[in-house]
């Protein structure tokens, strides 16, 4: 999840949501950056280990966890990449393996855009894998996936320097993904309306 600075998004009075001024729905304020920092789940660093514990449908948010899920023989019933790792370009292996979308969302830094999520529930409604490519950064991309799956799934991102963290949905991880959701600022209703969820 993201500790970069907000993005410049859309505000009221700007200009129409667009490629270029996306419609950012939830930003992750300073004062909350941290609380993003430790682990929703167990961190793991060999893919077939975390496979063995993953469930069904399996998101992946990242280029890198992507990648290693893809080498273990998994591909993920849907993928949110950006073609960014640690804060700079994926190697070209990865780039060409992963960043093969199904069209690019805008999405930038430290938000969520209304694209993103409506291409998350796109993702998670379709009947085969799907790769959603990110202009900007996916990081906060697995809130609204946890939120937005069914008890026994799974999420996997990267956790920085450490490995991948998987993220079975249960009562417990929505539960803390939800308070995670609840510190960004913005318009949460919305963004429920467009992953088709309810409030907890």
């Amino acid at each position: 999840m993201s500790d970069d600075g907000p993005g410049d998004g859309n505000r009221e009075g700007s200009d129409p949501p667009s490629p270029d001024n996306p419609e950012v729905l939830l930003r992750l304020p300073e004062s909350a950056r941290d609380e993003f920092k430790d682990p929703l789940g167990p961190v793991f660093t060999d893919a077939d280990a975390l496979l063995s514990e993953a469930g069904d449908p399996l998101v992946a948010v990242g280029d890198v966890v992507t990648y290693h899920l893809l080498e273990a023989g998994r591909r993920p019933d849907l993928a949110v990449v950006d073609g960014i790792t640690q804060r700079g370009p994926v190697e070209d292996a990865i780039r060409e393996r992963v960043v093969e979308g199904d069209g690019k969302v805008p999405n930038p830094a430290a938000t969520l855009s209304a694209d993103l999520l409506r291409a998350i529930r796109r993702g998670l409604d379709a009947d085969d894998p799907a790769t959603v490519v990110v202009d900007g950064e996916e990081d906060l991309a697995t809130l609204p996936a946890v939120l937005a799956l069914p008890e026994g799934a799974s999420v996997v991102y990267g956790q920085p320097g450490e490995g991948m963290v998987l993220v079975t949905v249960s009562p417990e991880t929505r539960e803390r993904a939800e308070a995670l959701f609840r510190t960004l600022d913005g318009d949460h209703d919305r963004a429920r309306e467009l992953l088709g969820i309810g409030g907890l």
